[in-house]
């Protein structure tokens, strides 16, 4: 209670005078990035939730990206949401996928017209780079994000002498910036011995209304070629190299062998889709899916093998066990953290491939435990919702703001002042 409150108590002792804190003053936050949906990958569906996320808690966000093929400026502009597209190029064997150019002197003529409180850098291509050179010269707050492990597939394209200028490049791009945000406590780990700093964990989360088990659809599988009794098993993701799909093709062949019944069904698309085909007609290729019928899609399968060790989170993993999809994994990324063996789901050492073969084929011999796993694989990712990563994202946001350095995150509730933030101007 205040000086003030207390003489008012003592004025009129029926008044009960308390003291309430004052609210958050929005922030004005600058996304970048160089993938956003309707690309479909797990950056870009992070990135999404985010940016919906903070707008809904009442954030000015401004997103610049590069221009999708055939994308135009959005037709109903929101005060609160300013989408700002750049020129971009396709992705050398993506050409779905955009890249942006570089940008700098665009984004310093963009922010100074109008400054964010803080610059978010969710990739580390071109627009990135030119973004970071922009808040240097503006001397704006920026953040990133540490997201792919851009350094690690450098080896699945014959380019394994790129590893370590890569991960120079990596290091002295997320090191200028106040913060660099993570999945998991693991990732952190690994970059903070390769010289990486102002590491923080953020979580990424999972829409547990959209993939349900409830979506399961008997018809759908048909069309599969699964028998009414037969084993669906799917693997979701890019049709590329880095997924170590080699090593899925070994382990269905081995669970086939057992499980005659067993079809291996194929969501994605990539540079390896035609020369799987070609080795695997028998598979089902299902191509790339979106949205409700992607969702519908994962809850029909009966087992997920997720063969990849590149990943530095696996959305697909949460996504399938919030459809009650058991999966077999490698300990790593969100499969270490979420995956109890033997519970629901298995996994098995980083880089034994003998032993993700046999768990394949030991998952898959017991109906009876699937079933049960799969009841626990969904009761084990409901806690796992977006708005509590939002707002986990936004309180490290505030900090980076408050305290610069980087030292242990704490947990704000405020950025000094109150003046409520005026929202984007419309271009």
């Amino acid at each position: 209670m205040t000086a003030m409150d207390a003489h008012v108590s003592a004025v009129d002792p029926d008044l009960l005078v308390q003291d309430y804190p004052a609210f958050s003053r929005s922030l004005r936050v600058a996304f970048v990035t160089e993938t956003y949906p309707p690309e479909v990958n797990g950056v870009s569906m992070t990135l999404a939730r985010l940016v919906e996320g903070l707008h809904a808690r009442n954030h000015d966000v401004q997103l610049v990206r590069p221009r999708q093929p055939g994308a135009e400026q959005a037709d109903e502009p929101s005060e609160r949401f300013h989408e700002v597209l750049m020129r971009g190029l396709p992705v050398p064997r993506y050409p779905s996928l955009r890249m942006g150019v570089p940008s700098k002197r665009s984004l310093v003529r963009l922010w100074s017209v109008r400054r964010p409180d803080i610059v978010h850098i969710a990739t580390e291509g071109p627009l990135g780079w030119s973004a970071l050179q922009a808040c240097k010269h503006l001397k704006l707050p920026v953040t990133s994000d540490f997201r792919t492990n851009f350094h690690a597939y450098s080896q699945h394209y014959g380019v394994g002498w790129l590893r370590k200028p890569i991960m120079a490049y990596l290091r002295k791009f997320h090191n200028a910036t106040r913060r660099t945000f993570v999945p998991t406590p693991a990732l952190r780990q690994d970059l903070e011995r390769c010289g990486f700093s102002g590491l923080r964990v953020v979580s990424r989360g999972v829409d547990t209304a959209r993939f349900h088990p409830r979506h399961r659809d008997d018809a759908l599988r048909q069309t599969w070629g699964v028998p009414p009794d037969g084993l669906a098993v799917m693997c979701m993701g890019r049709l590329a190299p880095e997924k170590n799909l080699d090593l899925l093709v070994q382990a269905f062949d081995a669970l086939a062998s057992r499980v005659p019944s067993a079809r291996m069904v194929l969501v994605g698309d990539g540079p390896l889709r035609a020369s799987l085909q070609v080795r695997r007609p028998w598979y089902h290729f299902a191509g790339q899916r979106a949205g409700d019928d992607l969702a519908r899609h994962v809850a029909s399968a009966d087992l997920f093998l997720f063969p990849s060790m590149s990943e530095t989170f696996g959305n697909v993993v949460t996504e399938s066990m919030a459809s009650g999809v058991p999966v077999v994994a490698f300990d790593h990324a969100a499969a270490a953290q979420l995956i109890t063996p033997g519970t629901n789901g298995l996994r098995v050492p980083l880089g034994d491939e003998a032993a993700f073969i046999a768990a394949s084929v030991d998952a898959a011999t017991d109906r009876s435990r699937l079933a049960h796993w799969s009841a626990q694989a969904r009761r084990s990712v409901e806690p796992l919702d977006w708005s509590g990563v939002v707002q986990h994202f936004e309180a490290e946001l505030r900090d980076a703001l408050l305290n610069p350095a980087s030292v242990p995150a704490a947990r704000v509730s405020a950025v000094a002042g109150s003046t409520a933030a005026q929202p984007w101007p419309q271009q």
